[in-house]
């Protein structure tokens, strides 16, 4: 048995950015088999004063564990606001690290999340072309 630190019981219990965004600029659905986590992620992209482009709104659906619904409300409060760029550098890393830790064996979750918003933007990015 594991437990959840304080930090992500309370993203599991109140998640930021859950639900979808009304035709996306991008989206990805990823997912873990051995668990069964699947994850969505739908963004908006503008641009910011510099022109760069930025992610203006993300939104996720997660069906899967507390760390999986905690790892996806944190990855899109790191994502959000940032450049295109600086999105595709998120690691799950720095995900698990701002959710202060997880337990080794739900360490895979934030993978999804981060890969998550990388696919979104992906896929964006093959859209806008």
């Amino acid at each position: 048995m594991f437990e959840y630190n304080e930090k992500v019981l309370k993203h599991f219990r109140n998640p930021k950015n859950m639900g979808e965004i009304k035709n996306p600029d991008g989206k990805a659905i990823v997912g873990n088999a051995v668990c069964g986590d699947i994850m969505q992620m739908t963004i908006k992209v503008g641009k910011n004063r510099k022109g760069e482009e930025i992610i203006r709104d993300v939104k996720f659906k997660t069906l899967g564990c507390g760390a999986a619904v905690a790892s996806s409300s944190m990855g899109t409060i790191m994502a959000k606001g940032k450049t295109l760029e600086e999105a595709m550098r998120l690691t799950n890393k720095q995900v698990e690290e701002a959710l202060g830790g997880l337990p080794p064996t739900k360490l895979h979750c934030s993978n999804l999340a981060a890969e998550a918003i990388h696919k979104a933007i992906e896929d964006y990015k093959k859209k806008s072309r």
